[in-house]
């Protein structure tokens, strides 16, 4: 096959447990449901290619979730960032005109 040749992607065993949770689960986010997908799947030895059609995602995306989770765990592999910006204000209710 082309492209790189995948690196062993090894799991620590209380993530796997986490990560089969978040999919059985029936409430998680569709986000966070595809990033534990292309873990789990990589975990299990499949090839880039093979997850990219499974989760219907791009390969730099299954990299950077690889490569998150290898450098900053699994928060920030599963979960965004904090973004800079202004936080959101929401003004009180309106007083209801009898």
């Amino acid at each position: 096959m082309r492209g790189r040749k995948p690196d062993m992607f090894v799991l620590k065993k209380k993530d796997t447990a986490t990560l089969q949770q978040f999919l059985r689960d029936g409430h998680t986010p569709l986000r966070v449901a595809r990033r534990a997908q292309i873990l789990m799947a990589r975990a299990g030895g499949q090839r880039v290619g093979q997850i990219v059609l499974q989760v219907a995602q791009n390969a730099s995306t299954v990299w950077r979730v690889c490569e998150r989770y290898e450098q900053q765990g699994l928060q920030a592999a599963l979960y965004d960032a904090r973004r800079a910006g202004r936080p959101r204000v929401f003004s009180p209710p309106r007083a209801k005109a009898d």
